[in-house]
């Protein structure tokens, strides 16, 4: 089995250039046509980013909604009080409650993808920051996780909201949809990412911000694209 799926990979880089820089269009085009895996395959772009992520001025982290939705349905959970149990029930979250929720996660139930917490409930939810935060699943409010309104929370969340940072190496890494998507779905999610990181250039970065792109399905090869093209589509 891992001779087959070895040449198919082979198959699909050749139809890669290694040296060459694609246009979005281009891109996307290349990289559907590389995922040859029989699964409906993520896909991804990587910016490798002028920054310094050791300092915190330079840490670029935020979320955004994708136009096109992400292809993935994500279990949501809120942790709130009052008349708001209604309201997120209401808009679709998957488990509402407080003081019980957040027993329960104690308990180890694990079984969702994203966490909405009500200002009020913070407090709490220090009880189980140590199960959460390494799963990167903390409510925050600079992720509009933490937030008085559930409905609009929950029904990003739904409808396909991302979170984003740089990791270590100044590098982010997001997913823009599905190998099932149309080009111009592709397209118009990549289009709104970019957007977003290009509008997050911190101030104190020096040089070139963009250093490179590259976008790749889940088993396929990497396809970089032509920075160029990338910001004319941000202006």
């Amino acid at each position: 089995m891992a001779n087959k799926i070895s040449k198919r990979l082979v198959e699909a880089a050749k139809k890669v250039e290694k040296d060459k820089l694609y246009a979005v269009k281009e891109g996307v085009t290349l990289v559907k046509e590389t995922a040859w895996a029989k699964f409906n395959e993520s896909i991804d772009v990587s910016f490798r980013l002028g920054v310094d992520p050791r300092h915190a001025d330079q840490m670029i982290r935020g979320a955004l909604v994708l136009p096109a939705g992400t292809g993935k349905s994500s279990k949501v959970v809120v942790i709130t009080s009052g008349e708001n149990i209604s309201k997120a029930e209401a808009a679709g979250a998957d488990e509402v409650g407080s003081d019980e929720l957040i027993a329960k996660i104690q308990g180890g139930w694990l079984d969702f993808d994203r966490v909405i917490a009500t200002p009020d409930m913070m407090g709490k939810i220090g009880r189980i920051a140590r199960i959460l935060g390494p799963r990167g699943l903390m409510p925050n409010p600079k992720l509009g996780t933490v937030t008085t309104d559930v409905t609009k929370a929950v029904e990003e969340q739904k409808k396909g909201k991302v979170e984003y940072r740089t990791d270590k190496t100044g590098i982010i890494h997001i997913l823009i949809g599905k190998k099932s998507f149309s080009n111009e779905q592709l397209e118009e999610n990549f289009k709104a990412v970019a957007n977003a990181i290009v509008r997050a250039k911190p101030s104190t970065a020096k040089g070139i911000y963009l250093k490179s792109i590259t976008l790749a399905s889940t088993m396929g090869p990497g396809v970089k694209l032509d920075t160029n093209d990338v910001v004319a589509l941000t202006t």
